[in-house]
């Protein structure tokens, strides 16, 4: 199958009700939180490109971690498995909303974060390659791409972000 047909049969895959269960979750938010994104390579790339839109698209305050000096630093002093946890500890406030993003769902870094952020923070995860990664099985809502490609995978995450922030952009 061609890298655009199995684009096409993923969208069709996505679950609109978790999309619309987001969006009521992030209009919950409070003028204090935000939305706090991160991952790696693509993903990372994904994460930067969704932070500026939630902010300038969805007024919505977002951030994420893809900063090279707090990366390097808080890898450097703790571990690279360990700096999202850290940098979640020194930025994310009780009420934010933090997404993370890893195409395979087992990048350690990633996992660590969300097994950090379990029963703290709503999170959201979006994951592929292998549905049983632990990523997915971690969020308390997870989206899952059923595709062993990662540029597929890469392409659908982008879309299920963009459909949430047009979701809330959407005139009512």
């Amino acid at each position: 199958m061609n890298y655009i047909e199995a684009v096409k049969q993923n969208i069709k895959k996505i679950n609109n009700k978790k999309i619309i269960n987001v969006v009521e979750r992030i209009k919950k938010l409070n003028k204090k939180n935000k939305i706090i994104l991160a991952g790696n390579g693509a993903s990372a790339s994904i994460s930067s490109h969704l932070a500026i839109d939630f902010t300038k698209a969805a007024n919505i305050r977002a951030v994420n971690f893809n900063e090279s000096s707090l990366l390097t630093c808080f890898s450097n002093d703790f571990g690279y498995e360990n700096w999202i946890v850290k940098a979640l500890e020194y930025y994310m406030l009780p009420g934010d909303i933090v997404i993370l993003i890893s195409s395979s769902g087992k990048s350690n870094n990633i996992v660590n974060a969300g097994k950090f952020l379990k029963n703290k923070n709503y999170f959201i995860t979006l994951t592929g390659i292998n549905k049983k990664n632990i990523l997915s099985r971690l969020g308390d809502i997870s989206f899952f791409v059923d595709s062993k490609n990662y540029n597929v995978v890469e392409s659908v995450h982008l879309i299920i972000l963009l459909s949430i922030i047009e979701k809330l952009i959407e005139k009512s």
